[in-house]
């Protein structure tokens, strides 16, 4: 078995490039990490930051990486030689979590100043804020179509918002603790979120309904995501049951994303691990250290 060697304190965000070869890590060692998918081997460091790293991700061509700190920062890399393409600053307090737009023109930020913020890639320029949020905000993402922005919050809810005009279009709640993580489905019609509550619910993306709640964790939910081929491996809609997990960090695990061809899974994790899984089988496939709790993924057939 490989394994993922290089961080010394915990790992707080993952994400798989978009041709499944290489990982993204970010940690509370204040390094960025990218490592080969297939032999756990490190490939770059990108350093920079000087604070905890807590949200990375890949651009959409896969040449540029994204990360946002407790620095106040978000910075842009070069995936190839890991050097510093931009530093954008705006916020006052800790980024909490970065996205690329889909098309990879513009970066989405939320803070713990309660903002979302957008900017332009090629300038380094702020296009828009977003301003509604009464707390931190934990958690962005793009709508696939990048017509929308979804935010969760501290305040205990997720926000919809139009990414050109930065108008609310959907306040939800539903939540009896912080929103710690959302996600849009692959098609854009719904919203998965999960939170201190222990739960994770989704909503309908255009009329801020609950679609459904999911309950089976027994500590916060710290991440979630919808598998990128469609509806499959969340939770069984017909009988809410866990069909599969995923058992080895012995400590938090932090973030989850899944390959785009739907095949795998990488996870990061308070113990200072990244780990690959197969999707199908729930067994480990790499690993960064001989330190492992556990992540649960259930059948979404929603339809």
């Amino acid at each position: 078995m490989q394994k993922f060697q290089g961080h010394i304190n915990w790992v707080t965000s993952v994400a798989f490039s978009p041709d499944g070869t290489q990982i993204v890590s970010g940690s509370y060692d204040n390094s960025v990490q990218m490592w080969n998918a297939l032999t756990g081997k490190q490939m770059q460091k990108f350093q920079g930051h000087i604070n905890w790293v807590t949200s990375v991700a890949f651009s959409p061509d896969g040449t540029q990486i994204v990360s946002g700190s407790c620095d106040n920062s978000v910075r842009v890399w070069n995936a190839l030689t890991s050097k510093q393409v931009h530093k954008f600053q705006g916020h006052t307090k800790s980024v909490t979590s970065v996205a690329f737009s889909p098309d990879g023109t513009q970066i989405v930020s939320g803070s713990y100043d309660n903002f979302v913020q957008v900017w332009d890639i090629l300038t380094g320029k702020q296009v828009q804020e977003f301003q509604g949020h009464t707390k931190s905000v934990t958690s962005i993402a793009f709508s696939p179509d990048g017509t929308q922005i979804v935010s969760g919050s501290t305040n205990n809810s997720v926000q919809v918002w139009d990414a050109l005009t930065s108008e609310q279009m959907q306040k939800i709640q539903g939540y009896i603790h912080w929103v710690t993580s959302v996600a849009f489905s692959p098609d854009g019609t719904q919203i998965v979120s999960g939170s201190g509550d222990h739960s994770v619910q989704v909503w309908d993306a255009l009329t801020g309904k609950q679609v459904h709640k999911f309950q089976g964790h027994t500590y916060p939910v710290t991440s979630v995501a919808f598998h990128l081929m469609g509806p499959k491996l969340l939770w069984d809609a017909l009988t809410g049951k866990q069909t599969q997990k995923f058992q080895g960090h012995i400590h938090w695990v932090t973030s989850v994303a899944f390959s785009h061809d739907g095949t795998q899974i990488v996870s990061g994790s308070h113990d200072k691990s990244v780990r690959v899984w197969d999707v199908l089988t729930g067994k480990q496939m790499q690993q960064d250290q001989a330190l492992n709790l556990k992540i649960s993924f259930f059948n979404n057939n929603f339809k």
